[in-house]
């Protein structure tokens, strides 16, 4: 070994949810491991994304459920504090933004923690910030996330916008807010702030809300957010962003828009060139790693979360995650398979979709099935005078997608991801026995529309 060179089995580039996983265990199991983390050990997941934007969806529920009290329970006065819940997402969440429980949970397991920017320099081989030299017998594991990406709009760089960080970070509600996009990130957050009382403006480039996923969702989001007093423009660009004091202007073809505060909530992005996967022999432009059913990305090299392109969730990067430890440790395990693949967005009324949409299925060439029910199929739903619907997509005689919208949207998609999952026969689900009143029992309603 050369001087100023230190060598591990394992080094893991990036220490998000997946990266720690894979970090931890493999320490645990014997292996002398290097976890590399430019930032905060946990990653975006209990900083800014997962966890306090819950705490922030959850604060915003209960003021809505108040204001469903008047002909349903008698009256309610409804007085929004937003100092309670950037307390709780400071105290309890992020400790302040300090990863001290996290980097020493991993140490504790006997991983060495390497602060500072990493990059591939080599075969099996990472320099942290252009010094730092550590070389893996075994290999390295890049699970280095993805960061908010601006659209390149004229006038945007340079100014003060939020993304996702600093709304999570804020410490006080602003009077008003333009947010850019209308996927779950924007939709989650405009629900959040407008019943905080900010006058809040989405502006979606897409058709709707939610583009993704199936347009009943995205319709359906419209419609409650325009209710909530949400301004919604769909098929609207901007065209150029202009600061001046405290205030932001969007300019679009059809009209400008004025706020205190502009959120941009168009996507997020992983950056191959920064990491370095040409040492590797990987194209530094493409949008993502190819990984095998294993996760492997080339010899030596495997990959995990938002860099491979299958999902930026943190149960993704959790599923794979246990697919790096099981092949580094030569254990068997299934090969990874995405036909199943959760997502909820964490809006009221909250969406939970699994596997296809209806128009994905059809561009596959399935010969496709659909049926639609709404939440009040179900008699919870209508005593809850619940919004929603139940959406199944069915191929060969098994659903291959499905999304509910509703309360516990995203609870109900744990039988749906099941069924779709493994596979179950449309007429098994059917002989099945659903607990009533339930909100499930609109996914039995919608199995008889399919007939």
């Amino acid at each position: 070994m050369s001087a100023g060179v230190e060598e591990f089995d394992i080094v893991v580039l990036g220490l998000g949810p997946g990266g720690e996983e894979v970090a931890g265990r493999l320490a645990e199991a014997g292996l002398a491991v290097a976890g590399v983390e430019a930032g905060l050990v946990g990653g975006e997941c209990p900083y800014w994304g997962c966890v306090p934007s819950k705490m922030m969806i959850r604060a915003a529920d209960l003021l809505a459920e108040a204001r469903r009290i008047p002909g349903m329970a008698g009256e309610a006065a409804v007085t929004p504090r937003w100092e309670p819940v950037a307390r709780r997402i400071r105290e309890e969440a992020t400790d302040d933004w300090n990863d001290k429980v996290a980097a020493d949970r991993f140490t504790g397991k006997g991983g060495t923690l390497v602060r500072g920017r990493g990059r591939l320099t080599g075969p099996k081989e990472v320099t942290v910030d252009g010094e730092r030299v550590l070389r893996a017998r075994r290999g390295v594991v890049v699970a280095t996330g993805s960061q908010p990406s601006a659209p390149p709009v004229p006038g945007l760089a340079g100014t003060p916008f939020w993304t996702n960080h600093e709304a999570i970070e804020a410490e006080r509600v602003p009077e008003s807010l333009i947010i850019l996009g209308g996927g779950a990130i924007g939709a989650e957050l405009a629900q959040v702030f407008r019943r905080f009382g900010t006058e809040v403006t989405v502006l979606e480039a897409g058709e709707r809300l939610l583009s993704r996923e199936e347009p009943e969702a995205g319709d359906l989001l419209g419609k409650v957010f325009t209710a909530e007093g949400i301004t919604v423009r769909t098929g609207t660009a901007a065209t150029r962003v202009d600061h001046h004091g405290a205030a932001f202007t969007v300019m679009t073809e059809n009209g400008s828009h004025r706020a205190e505060r502009l959120l941009v909530a168009t996507g997020r992005r992983s950056d191959l060139a920064a990491i370095g996967v040409g040492a590797a022999g990987l194209d530094e432009s493409a949008h993502a790693l190819d990984v095998d059913e294993r996760m492997r990305a080339a010899d030596g090299l495997w990959a995990l979360g938002d860099v491979t392109g299958k999902g930026a969730f943190t149960h993704v990067s959790m599923y794979q995650a246990r697919l790096v430890i099981a092949d580094v440790l030569g254990e068997p395990a299934e090969p990874a398979a995405y036909h199943a693949l959760p997502r909820v967005t964490f809006t009221d009324p909250e969406v939970g979709a699994v596997g296809l949409t209806e128009r994905q299925a059809t561009d596959q060439g399935m010969t496709v099935r659909t049926a639609v029910t709404d939440i009040g199929a179900s008699a919870r739903g209508w005593i809850h005078r619940a919004e929603g619907f139940v959406k199944l997509v069915a191929a060969d005689g098994r659903l291959v997608g499905a999304t509910c919208a509703g309360p516990s949207g995203g609870e109900v998609l744990g039988l749906l991801t099941l069924a779709v999952h493994a596979r179950i026969p449309l007429a098994e689900l059917g002989t099945m026995i659903y607990a009533y009143p339930t909100f499930h029992r609109a996914v039995e309603a919608t199995l008889r529309e399919l007939g």
